[in-house]
């Protein structure tokens, strides 16, 4: 939340043709009765991409998802691994790994309204809950329901005790059972998340498992989803970091030209020459001005500059 937004997808589009993308978790309150557009708006350039709900009342997630579905998006994804305080009040994400029939009375309404993909995506378990028969519970039920496709983060979460942080982090990442739900359901598809950090890592994974999912290591390093198309997909080579900030120019002038801030793009691009001579002067030089009334393409276009100067 707060990160995957349309600026940060157009851009990790700019170096994937072919990963799918997922938006920020969107609750079914905010689509239903907020600001929809600002919500659900995308730039077609981002496709594939998949729209993440979060709730658990049945027939709004399945208003929600026919709504994706119009507004074009390409899977419906309902969120069952968030742990924060605020979605347990809500009483969706995480703590939903405790109801699985509720999850898959919602899954179940949110497929009878749709034609496009409904996916779902979990923790390996919540709290005590019994380590691989809870897990198979779950996804059992899930699986009655229709659903073939799961994203399993490779953790418990913990609700109580650790914060949202601490739960990416703190407890331990048990790639095994993930592997083990994969060889007793081989019809199902299973996809990995969770302490992904290398191409070479997803190949290994990808030799037991349908598909792997990049969280922080897509947001924190973006440069590695340069190399995903001709790893991973047998495409072309992606396009240089230097490249990617050229493509984004037009893009940023369009967006300043509706009233948004430079920096709210240029955030998600931090990270981008991690490892590049120069990539220290690239931030600080975006952190310094990107954020002050009027700054326009210039200032990234300088950023650049400092990079290809010192390589």
């Amino acid at each position: 939340m707060d990160w995957s937004d349309r600026h940060c997808r157009y851009f990790w589009r700019l170096l994937s043709k072919n990963a799918l993308l997922y938006t920020e978790m969107v609750t079914t309150g905010a689509i239903l009765f907020g600001d929809r557009e600002r919500h659900l708006d995308f730039d077609a350039a981002e496709q594939p991409v998949a729209l993440q709900l979060g709730g658990s009342d049945p027939d709004d997630l399945a208003r929600c998802a026919e709504i994706a579905e119009q507004w074009g998006y390409s899977e419906v994804n309902l969120n069952c691994g968030c742990p924060s305080d605020r979605v347990q009040k809500g009483r969706f994400g995480a703590c939903l790994m405790a109801e699985p029939e509720l999850v898959a009375e919602c899954l179940g309404a949110m497929q009878s309204a749709v034609s496009i993909p409904v996916t779902v995506k979990h923790r390996i378990g919540i709290d005590d809950m019994e380590d691989y028969p809870g897990l198979v519970r779950f996804v059992e039920a899930q699986a009655r329901a229709g659903v073939s496709t799961f994203i399993v983060h490779a953790r418990k979460a913990w609700l109580n005790g650790l914060s949202p942080k601490e739960n990416r982090e703190v407890p331990p990442l048990k790639y095994e059972m993930v592997y083990q739900l994969k060889q007793d359901y081989p019809d199902l598809e299973i996809v990995l998340n969770g302490g992904i950090n290398s191409i070479e890592e997803c190949r290994q994974h990808l030799q037991q498992l349908d598909g792997v999912m990049l969280g922080r290591a897509a947001y924190q390093t973006p440069g590695i989803l340069a190399d995903v198309d001709a790893e991973l997909f047998g495409g072309a080579p992606g396009p240089s970091p230097a490249d990617v900030i050229r493509a984004m120019l037009p893009y940023i002038e369009c967006e300043l030209g509706k009233g948004q801030r430079l920096n709210h793009i240029t955030r998600h691009m931090m990270g981008l020459f991690q490892g590049v001579p120069g990539a220290r002067r690239f931030r600080r030089h975006l952190s310094e001005y990107a954020h002050t009334a009027g700054a326009g393409p210039e200032v990234l276009e300088r950023a650049l500059s400092l990079v290809t100067d010192a390589a």
